[in-house]
């Protein structure tokens, strides 16, 4: 069931990732840089053990997929020969009373955000690469790009990895990594950035001899989304999967599903799945001269590979499941009184902390034991370790950062070897013997 909309939760959200250590404003000291977010501690863990949970899933536990990690700067052939240069624009316009300037698919209304004006430019084309230079010499032979997506390294790997891994038809490359996008209008917190990361897979197929025969991949890729959406803490009442007419597909695609969320600003596509066709391949082959097929070891036929593309955004993904893991519930606290307690519902997997220590006082025979506990489950868990403000408020900040167990060392301790555990959601307790705390949360975290 849905969650009752919350007018405020994207403002909750953005305070409480900057509060606690998720998500800040980037070069903040200097006056900041438009819609530049670093990653504090928290947002850190969440972060890579979102990476880690995709690559444990499409990667680690198939056999079909294989990784590879690229560089951010490539050819600028690559790019000549993918389209890039020449197809990846949008459409720019300028308010002409304030020259702000902004996407036309983006401006919503008639009249500018900024000042009202309802006065435009006409729509022009802006390429969204970011240009460089490679070398000391700065000239027009030695201009570069970042990389505006991960998956043409993927495609021009093709050849290396069918070698080297010896993969068999059909197979996957996946890659996670940087890209970088010079978009006209950021921002919706970290939605739209210039620099983000992808998790993307090419899944090579054999050429397709009907329409079924592609769909069959397409279609299995598309319930592989739907099930990392409910492993990675995506409310998927939110989520919707939206079918891109022809005339807004990218020029590669012959069929595109757009998986969309319900953010607070607006339904915004959340992932991507697209058939690629032959087309990166064939196009690779043609500007480099270089034969890209993938050759048969027993019948020797050689093919160019149709692809299957599920494209996956880092941030994204971190900000729908920061949207869907917010909560607010009525608690009592520790005076009995009813008072809101704000909980980050996080699947274990991805939580920052899987674990956190806390002393019920500074005294040193407290310490000591919570001080011995920290250091032996740092060993299995990322873990916190907290002694100052009230159990209480202890108790509350861990949920806030959506900790799943809190272990609590109290004076009892010091007698019976023992500790209280607490469950992040249902706030039950149980008493745990020291020995055994290690296997207690391990099986608990992996259940």
């Amino acid at each position: 069931m849905a969650k009752e909309k919350d007018p405020n939760l994207m403002e909750k959200v953005i305070n409480l990732s900057r509060n606690r250590g998720f998500i800040f404003p980037g070069s903040e000291i200097y006056g900041g840089l438009a819609n530049s977010y670093d990653l504090g501690p928290l947002g850190t863990e969440l972060k890579r053990n979102i990476k880690d949970l995709w690559w444990k899933t499409f990667v680690q536990k198939r056999s079909d997929v294989v990784g590879i990690n690229a560089g951010v700067i490539m050819s600028t052939l690559v790019w000549q020969a993918s389209g890039h240069l020449e197809n990846f624009n949008d459409l720019l316009v300028e308010c002409k009373k304030c020259h702000m300037r902004f996407r036309a698919d983006e401006l919503g209304k008639d009249s500018c955000s900024q000042c009202g004006g309802n006065d435009f430019t006409k729509p022009t084309q802006f390429n969204a690469m970011f240009k460089t230079n490679l070398g000391p010499v700065e000239s027009k032979e030695n201009a570069v790009y970042l990389r505006p997506e991960t998956a043409q390294a993927m495609f021009v790997d093709f050849p290396e990895v069918v070698r080297s891994a010896r993969m068999k038809l059909p197979f996957g490359i996946a890659q996670v990594g940087k890209a970088f996008r010079n978009e006209i209008t950021p921002g919706n917190f970290i939605f739209r950035l210039r620099e983000f990361e992808q998790m993307e897979i090419e899944y090579f197929i054999e050429p397709p001899k009907t329409k079924k025969d592609w769909e069959k991949y397409f279609d299995l890729w598309l319930k592989e989304i739907r099930k990392w959406i409910k492993l990675v803490g995506i409310d998927a009442s939110r989520v919707k999967e939206v079918d891109i007419p022809k005339d807004e597909r990218a020029h590669y695609s012959e069929r595109t599903v757009d998986i969309e969320f319900e953010y607070p600003f607006g339904q915004k596509e959340l992932y991507g799945l697209a058939y690629r066709t032959d087309y990166d391949l064939k196009a690779h082959q043609k500007h480099s001269g270089k034969n890209l097929a993938y050759k048969d070891v027993k019948s020797g036929k050689e093919v160019i590979p149709h692809v299957i593309e599920p494209s996956f955004g880092v941030e994204r993904t971190m900000l729908a499941v920061l949207l869907s893991a917010y909560s607010e519930e009525k608690a009592k606290s520790a005076k009995g009184e009813e008072e809101v307690r704000v909980v980050m519902k996080l699947p274990k997997a991805i939580a920052p902390y899987k674990v956190a220590v806390l002393p019920l006082s500074d005294k040193p025979a407290l310490t000591k034991i919570a001080s011995k506990i920290r250091g032996d489950l740092q060993e299995r868990f990322v873990t916190d370790y907290d002694v100052t403000q009230s159990i209480g408020k202890r108790y509350r900040r861990q949920d806030e950062i959506g900790t799943p167990y809190c272990v609590t060392v109290d004076f009892d301790s010091v007698e019976d070897n023992k500790v209280t555990v607490r469950d992040r959601d249902t706030m039950k307790q149980e008493r745990i013997a020291i020995a055994k705390l290690g296997e207690y949360l391990e099986d608990k975290l992996n259940a």
